[in-house]
Parts: C-alpha cells; structure tokens; sequence
C-alpha cells in the first residue's frame, strides 16, 4: 500500500471511528413514547385526553421536563447547548409529542429566536439571551406580520429610526401569537427606504415590556385568545439588539421561515386526530376515512423522504411549502370528517370557556364536542399562518417553472 494510501484508509478509519451511531427511528419513536407515558404530569395528559387548552404555565413545565431530558434544544448545536440533532430526529420527537397530545412546543424561541440569534447574533447576544431560551425564563413571538404586510414581508412598514446607539421603533405588528405572554420580540423593521423593499429590512430583539409597547387581542373564530396587534409608540431599541448588520432583515427572515413552515407538517396531530375520528359513527363515512389515512400516509412519506436527507434542517423551498400546504390542508380535512361524523342534529352549542377550563357544561358529551369544535374552528388558519396556501403554490411554480 502506498503511503498515499495508507493516510487514506487511516483518515477514513479514524473518521468512522470518531462518527456517531446511525439514527434508529423506531428505537426511538419508542423511547419518547415511554417518557411521555412515565414524565408527562397527570394533569397534563387529562388536558390532552380532554382537548383542552394549555396555559403558558403548563407549557413551560412541559417544555422544562424535555429541557431536562435533553430533549428541548437537541437540534442545537452542542457549542450552544444543543446535541447536534439531525432535522430527522427532531422531527421524530415532535411528531410523537404531538401524537401523545402533550403542549405544543412554543417555537419562536426554541425553534426560530435562538437559531437566529445563534447564526447571525453577536457573543453578547448569545450570552444575554441563549440561556433564557432553552430554559424557558423567556417567552418570545414573531413579529412579521403588519396590517398591509402579511405573507409579502417585502412590504413591512414598522419603522426603525437610528438615533445613535438606539432605535427608535413606531408602528404596528399583527396577528402576533401569544404575544400577550410574551417577554421578547424578534421584529422585522424597516430602517431604510433605498434600493429594492426587502433591502431596507432589519431584525430587532425588542423588550415588550418597554411601557410604550401595547398588546391588544384579536378576536378568533375558535374565541379563545391566541393572536394579538401590537403597537410601538417610539420605542427605544440599544442597536447591540439589532441582529446582523442593517439590511440583514431578509436574510434573517430566511432562515426563521425556513425552520417554520416545515413545523406546521403536524403529522403527529394529524394521526391523534384521525384517531377520534376512526372512533366516532364512521360507517356511514368509509371511503372518505379511508382517503384521509392514505393522506396522512402520503404527507408522512412526504416528509420522512424529506427530513432524512436534509442534515440541519429543510433548506429547499419547495420542499418546505409542499410540506406546509399539505399538513394543513390535511389536518383540516380530518377535522372537517369529525364535524361531519358529529353530525348536524346534535344540537350542541360551541362554548370556547369549556376549551379553558372556565366552564363545565352539564349537557351529556357537549363538552368534548365543543372541544372537538374548538379544534375544527382553529384549523381554519393553518393554511394562513407560516405563510398563506397561495403564497407557498407561489413560491412552488416559481421554483419549478422558472429552471
């Protein structure tokens, strides 16, 4: 063997020899399927058996026992206190979390303010708010959205004004999730008006206790509060919260749409909620059931051929919306099934106090079926959020018909 060589086969076997043991998906399906068993609290697995909602409380100790498991931020970089978790594993966890019906995880820290902060952040940055994130000390939403600016980001209009080390920021945000909750904005401002719209954005991390911030709610169909307007009113930002250089705003919206539209998938809630339905009087249903599990079948092979080549996360656009209209358009279909498996003469009223605990009605089965309700009503906007379901068809001709 020549020398060459030699160093060849020695890099290749030191290289195996230093490599991590393949992901097994099913040994690990059943692991998380035990812990849930064993670690999720009983008052938490009541709430999920019941439909009901789950508090901010109750979502960061759920999220705390994963953080102690290691779980959490796994899909974080070990440098950052994650484990160097593969997209695929991450996507095995959450479907399971989903399917045994445990709190949502709430992704705009973990999932979208940390990678941010994380991949464009300054030290200070990572040392002021990382921390905090994978703990869950600090709540943190989204904000995108604005009244002429919902999934064309391009169009943003909250303005950013430089006045030496600070920003001054008026305007307002919508349709902003859980910002009633919420300790920490990532906002996408403009601080510049030259050249084309989306070269004039800047990403800001935005303290929403500051007293000339205001949190007002936006009533929803499935009347429980999930989605608020917030307004600035001149608020001072320091510019060490700006993330990246200004004009970095498109690039940083980039990466938290990318890490977004993949997460509303939700095959694990899909597969709970086809679940009630195989439960309910279906006979009268067959061929519709049975297309509705060859959906999730399909979505499901989907995005495992999807996540099992893609080593970080989905980069690739059209992966990414495919993904995106397809969890939805099936979740709402199974929930659609369900109103109708219900059926139109029962005569149940939807009382949205039963989904928080607030009220226990007396009526035999109206409870669940309010909840059930609950659940049909709020599906209605995942083919909205994360990016409209004509935004990503968009983004899907775009890519394909314009090679």
């Amino acid at each position: 063997m020549t020398s060459a060589a030699t160093q060849a086969w020695n890099d290749d076997r030191v290289s195996t020899e230093n490599r991590p043991p393949p992901f097994e998906v099913d040994a690990f399906r059943e692991e998380v399927r035990e812990f849930c068993e064993l670690n999720l609290p009983r008052d938490l697995a009541e709430k999920a058996r019941s439909h009901s909602y789950f508090s901010r409380q109750d979502r960061v100790r759920w999220q705390r026992i994963l953080h102690a498991k290691g779980w959490f931020a796994a899909h974080w970089p070990r440098v950052h206190g994650g484990a160097d978790w593969s997209s695929l594993q991450r996507f095995v966890l959450i479907e399971e979390l989903e399917l045994a019906g445990t709190p949502w995880l709430t992704h705009f820290g973990i999932s979208f303010a940390g990678p941010l902060i994380y991949t464009y952040g300054t030290q200070a940055q990572k040392d002021a708010f990382l921390e905090g994130i994978r703990n869950s000390d600090t709540w943190w939403c989204q904000g995108f959205s604005e009244p002429g600016a919902g999934s064309d980001l391009s169009a943003v209009g909250v303005r950013a004004v430089r006045d030496g080390e600070r920003y001054v920021v008026r305007g307002q945000k919508a349709w902003t999730t859980m910002a009633q909750w919420a300790d920490m904005m990532f906002a996408l401002v403009r601080t510049s008006d030259d050249g084309r719209p989306h070269a004039g954005l800047s990403v800001l991390l935005i303290d929403l206790h500051d007293p000339n911030v205001s949190v007002r709610p936006v009533a929803t169909i499935d009347g429980c509060h999930h989605v608020n307007d917030v307004f600035f009113d001149d608020v001072k930002v320091p510019v060490g919260n700006r993330v990246g250089a200004e004009g970095d705003g498109w690039k940083c919206a980039k990466l938290i749409v990318a890490n977004e539209r993949p997460l509303v998938t939700e095959l694990g809630k899909a597969r709970r909620l086809f679940a009630v339905l195989r439960g309910l009087d279906t006979a009268r249903m067959r061929h519709r059931v049975a297309q509705l599990e060859v959906e999730i079948e399909t979505l499901a092979a989907l995005a495992y051929a999807t996540f099992e080549h893609t080593a970080g996360g989905v980069t690739n656009h059209v992966e990414g919306s495919m993904l995106k209209i397809r969890g939805s358009e099936v979740q709402q279909a199974i929930l659609e099934a369900i109103v109708d498996a219900i059926g139109p003469g029962t005569g149940f009223p939807f009382e949205p106090n039963v989904i928080t605990g607030e009220l226990s009605m007396t009526l035999a089965d109206s409870e669940i079926v309010s909840r059930l309700l609950y659940e049909h009503l709020h599906s209605r906007a995942t083919s909205i959020y994360g990016g409209s379901n004509e935004i990503q068809r968009h983004i899907i001709a775009k890519s394909l018909l314009s090679q």
